[in-house]
């Protein structure tokens, strides 16, 4: 009786390491990871991200624990960032620049093409004057569209430690002009700054050094329309050029990136026209030299060379 009992605890043994798999190795198993890192290094058709990665030594950041949504540009979208840039290779790119290129591709968390909305979400990249992690404009219209020129092309690739969105273009580091051009809030805005042939301002608010970085006070389209019927006129083109660029003047403060933490009552707001003021009273509005006031409905979208405060209502210079 006792060696049928050992023969069978004996077959029942064999039976469970079988299906265990008991060795002397089960303590070295490795589990293959597949974090971003590991995502972007698999795939032949990242190698210009990959050895990006490697020169603004950020391939560590992206293996680690934390989650992150990666919008993730092909080798073809570095070849184009490059030559438009008038980069030979990605050594020649400043490191200091491509790690803010780099991550301005990131925004913290997990975020599925469903999460996204039209509207500004933060990246990982930051303006240099503040530490300001600089914003990203998102339209989600027709598909997913960044900044204007990039689009996401597939989405939703799940990692040990977040999503990756593929995208078909670089997404440069965005100034004022980038957002004023991407964000259809603004398309009469973009209208009046280039009216004339004469006005250089999308040159101007485009430039990344001196007379950078800029505050901008952005008004609306509707903000427009009501100044056109304010003015009793019936179209942009009948505002008076000189009055129409005094009044853009006033919107634009050069050498600052004003943040709204740092407005206060009754603060001055010295532009390149007309001088306007700030109250806090009750929210954040403005009282230009006219004594019309108007309210300051979005703040602190952060571009590379300045932030921009959306108004709604356009603040002229003196008229009288």
């Amino acid at each position: 009786m006792k060696k049928k009992t050992t023969s069978i605890l004996m077959v029942l043994f064999i039976a469970l390491c079988a299906f265990t798999s008991c060795s002397d190795d089960d303590t070295n198993v490795v589990i293959e990871s597949n974090t971003i890192a590991d995502f972007v290094a698999a795939n032949p058709d990242y190698s210009s991200l990959g050895a990006a990665l490697e020169r603004a030594n950020l391939t560590a950041v992206l293996s680690g624990t934390t989650n992150y949504t990666v919008f993730a540009p092909n080798n073809a979208a570095f070849s184009s960032y490059l030559q438009a840039n008038g980069y030979a290779s990605l050594d020649d790119v400043p490191v200091d620049t491509l790690t803010q290129v780099l991550l301005n591709h990131v925004i913290s968390g997990v975020n599925t093409s469903s999460d996204l909305a039209t509207g500004y979400i933060e990246t990982l990249a930051e303006e240099a004057t503040t530490g300001n992690k600089i914003n990203m404009h998102v339209n989600t219209s027709n598909g997913v569209i960044l900044n204007g020129t990039s689009a996401v092309t597939t989405a939703n690739v799940p990692v040990d430690n977040g999503i990756i969105h593929a995208v078909n273009a670089v997404i440069d580091l965005p100034t004022v002009v980038t957002f004023a051009t991407a964000d259809a809030t603004f398309n009469v805005l973009v209208q009046a700054l280039t009216r004339e042939e004469s006005f250089t301002y999308v040159e101007t608010l485009s430039t990344k050094t001196a007379p950078a970085p800029f505050t901008v006070f952005a008004p609306t389209n509707q903000a427009f329309t009501n100044l056109l019927a304010e003015l009793e006129l019936n179209a942009l083109a009948d505002i008076p050029t000189a009055t129409l660029e005094a009044t853009l003047n006033t919107h634009v403060v050069a050498g600052a990136n004003v943040v709204s933490t740092t407005l206060t009552d009754g603060m001055m707001v010295n532009t390149l026209g007309a001088n306007f003021t700030i109250n806090t009273n009750g929210g954040v509005t403005f009282t230009d030299q006219n004594n019309r006031t108007g309210d300051i409905i979005v703040t602190d979208v952060q571009a590379v060379n300045g932030v921009i405060h959306v108004v709604n209502k356009v603040i002229l210079p003196n008229l009288n």
